[in-house]
């Protein structure tokens, strides 16, 4: 029966032998224990950090995944995320426990569990302390074990000296437990804080405490026997639904521009991602390395002892017995540490696709997007040059057609405002991805100009009344807030005028440039007065005072006959102007233009006043001749014989009268 349990004990370990035999070669089978040693605490908690800073890599993600695709890529990572998580932790504490359990076997095997680390002298002189203590501690337990079988058959004062003895040896077991515990509790202390972690401590605390701060590892211990809890943080291990809804697709230019940019930082994340997980990977693969060539030199032991030859000897089938059930538990502990990371390979290799493959898809998208980009641009381009095409056109008609200087100007000045009007208003549209939010923009973009300037949109308006049909060119004469000037110059938000000094026949250039913003067309007190289009003249009177019993027919006669003389040398320019009023205001009857008189009764006597018109370029000279006229009609005989000595005097009419004419 001994040997058919040998027997049986062989062939599971072949069969397990064969169950792992898929297992990779890391190292040469040939070499021992001694070559393959276990990674050190501080190599486990290393590789624990740097697994928890590669899963914290899904936080990122979820702020990738704003699409539909994205969130069933990144569902997918985080399952393989925590399956990988929980395998790290398996793998540590299970090379925690080999380290603790090996710990406990003596001096050799506690300087091996502190491999990975430069002990210190305190460190070894622990050890050998705790060698010591259960040595003794065996010994006494031996010792208490022979003196309670010599109890059983002693009796009288014999058995009296048993139990004092006994109970000493009780006592000194205790003793000598206090101290181990108390050697193994400060040995395990140095053990942990040479292993570098901040907080000191042992290997399998800090495993919990690094567990503790991973949602996936915390519910892990959880479940494995630990008390309930939720992890901090354990809403990251729930399924993403953020961004279920597909996006609309971007249709102005700047909304792909900026799309574009997000899936390029997008591309950027993933490929850091990427290489974070191979150097994961190689992590894991440098710690099972050395594991998978121990196993492999057990597999090869054991096959060793499969093909010795069956023995009749007791004492060989014991020690072959005795050497399986090594190999068995040497295989079960190494292999429950190797295991994990074997499993976390495949799931690492399986998360790297799934990274490369939303990597493909955000590539693809981004393609997509670089092309509709490059369309939407030439589109643009083409309407734009479409534009400027019409403009020229435009143009080229306007000066072929339009021969009147004023009305050339005012169509290439509408030709440039509908040429910018229609590029700014395509360029929006082409940029914006929205009418409605355009709109909206637009309207609160114009209250808010209209408000700002609306000082210099009113003057803008004005322009438009100044150059309108009986609107102000540059040459005219006109008289705004009171100021009498030659327009120089009409700008889209202000007119300059060269001032004159007076109205009058003798205006001369006061050598004073006057401003005037456009916006006072809209002003109630400061009217604009200008000719009529097509006239240049002005009327003009002079005022004599008679006697009151001289005949004033006679005088009347005689002085308007002397104006009249002067009138003739222009009076078919008068007329000329006549008919010109009269078509361009045409609902209204413009009465001839000739010299009148008109008589006045006055305390000192009869005033006769003579009006008449005159050229406004030759007012001077007119009024000149005018006078020298009157004068010798006055002193011819019979002369005139007026009130006073003073001279008549010849002075303009106001020109608020009917020959000057307001403009609206």
């Amino acid at each position: 029966m001994r040997h058919l349990g040998i027997q049986t004990s062989r062939g599971r370990l072949i069969a397990v032998v064969l169950l792992l035999t898929w297992l990779p070669a890391g190292v040469s089978p040939a070499q021992d224990n001694s070559a393959t040693k276990s990674a050190g605490p501080q190599d486990i908690v290393a590789f624990l950090n740097q697994t928890i800073l590669w899963y914290r890599d899904l936080t990122a993600q979820q702020q990738l995944a704003n699409e539909p695709n994205d969130v069933i890529f990144l569902n997918d990572n985080r399952q393989l995320a925590d399956q990988v998580v929980r395998l790290s932790f398996e793998f540590a504490r299970a090379e925690a426990q080999a380290l603790s359990a090996s710990a406990g076997q003596g001096s050799s095997e506690a300087q091996r569990a502190a491999q990975g680390s430069t002990p210190s002298g305190s460190y070894q002189s622990l050890t050998a302390i705790a060698g010591r203590m259960d040595a003794q501690l065996k010994r006494t337990q031996a010792e208490l074990q022979s003196q309670n079988r010599q109890l059983d058959a002693a009796t009288g004062r014999k058995r009296v000296a048993l139990e004092s003895a006994i109970a000493e040896t009780e006592s000194e077991i205790s003793l000598l437990q206090a101290r181990r515990d108390a050697v193994r509790g400060m040995l395990e202390f140095v053990s942990g804080a040479t292993a570098g972690t901040s907080g000191g401590g042992s290997l399998q605390a800090q495993i919990d405490e690094l567990a503790r701060t991973v949602p996936a590892a915390a519910l892990e211990t959880a479940k494995s026997g630990g008390a309930p809890q939720e992890a901090p943080g354990s809403a990251a291990t729930s399924v993403a639904t953020a961004g279920t809804s597909r996006k609309a697709e971007p249709s102005g230019i700047l909304a792909i521009a900026s799309n574009l940019i997000e899936l390029r930082r997008k591309v950027h994340a993933l490929d850091e991602a990427i290489q974070r997980t191979d150097a994961l990977t190689q992590s894991a693969r440098a710690l099972r390395a050395p594991l998978g060539a121990h196993l492999k030199s057990l597999v090869q032991r054991g096959d060793q002892l499969a093909n010795q030859p069956d023995s009749q000897d007791p004492a060989v089938l014991a020690q072959q017995k005795k050497d399986i059930d090594s190999l068995t538990a040497q295989f079960k502990q190494i292999s429950a540490i190797v295991f994990p990371l074997r499993k976390q390979s495949v799931l690492l290799d399986l998360y790297k696709r799934s990274l490369a493959n939303w990597r493909n898809s955000v590539q693809a998208q981004y393609s997509v997007q670089f092309k509709s980009l490059g369309l939407r641009l030439g589109a643009l381009a083409i309407v734009l040059a479409a534009v400027l095409g019409i403009s020229e056109v435009w143009r080229r008609a306007t000066f072929r057609y339009i021969h009147d200087a004023r009305r050339r100007y005012q169509f290439l000045l509408l030709r440039r405002f509908v040429v910018w009007a229609i590029m700014a208003v395509v360029i929006a549209v082409s940029f914006a991805s929205e009418l409605g939010s355009l709109a909206t923009f637009a309207g609160l973009l114009t209250a808010g100009i209209a408000v700002a300037l609306q000082n210099v949109i009113l003057s803008v308006a004005g322009y438009f009344f100044l150059i309108g049909k009986y609107g102000v060119r540059v040459g005219d004469r006109v008289q705004i807030a009171g100021v009498t000037g030659d327009v120089v110059d009409i700008g889209l938000v202000r007119i300059h005028l060269v001032e004159v000094s007076n109205g009058g026949s003798d205006a001369r250039p006061s050598g004073r440039a006057v401003v005037f913003s456009n916006a006072v067309v809209f002003q109630a007190n400061a009217g604009l007065f200008k000719q009529i289009p097509g006239t240049n003249f002005l009327w003009h009177e002079i005022t004599l005072t008679l006697a009151p019993d001289t005949d004033y027919r006679q005088v009347e006669e005689r002085m308007l006959g002397a104006v009249q003389k002067v009138f003739n040398h222009y009076r078919e320019n008068m007329e000329l102007q006549r008919r010109t009023m009269e078509r361009v205001i045409s609902p209204i009857s413009v009465a001839s233009l000739r010299p009148e008189s008109r008589l006045r009764l006055t305390q000192g006597g009869i005033e006769v006043i003579m009006r008449y018109p005159v050229e406004l370029s030759g007012a001077g000279e007119i009024d000149d001749r005018v006078a020298r006229e009157l004068l010798d009609e006055i002193h011819r005989a019979p002369r005139l014989r007026l009130v006073g000595s003073a001279v008549p005097h010849i002075e303009a009419i106001p020109e608020t009268h009917d020959e000057a004419a307001p403009v609206h």
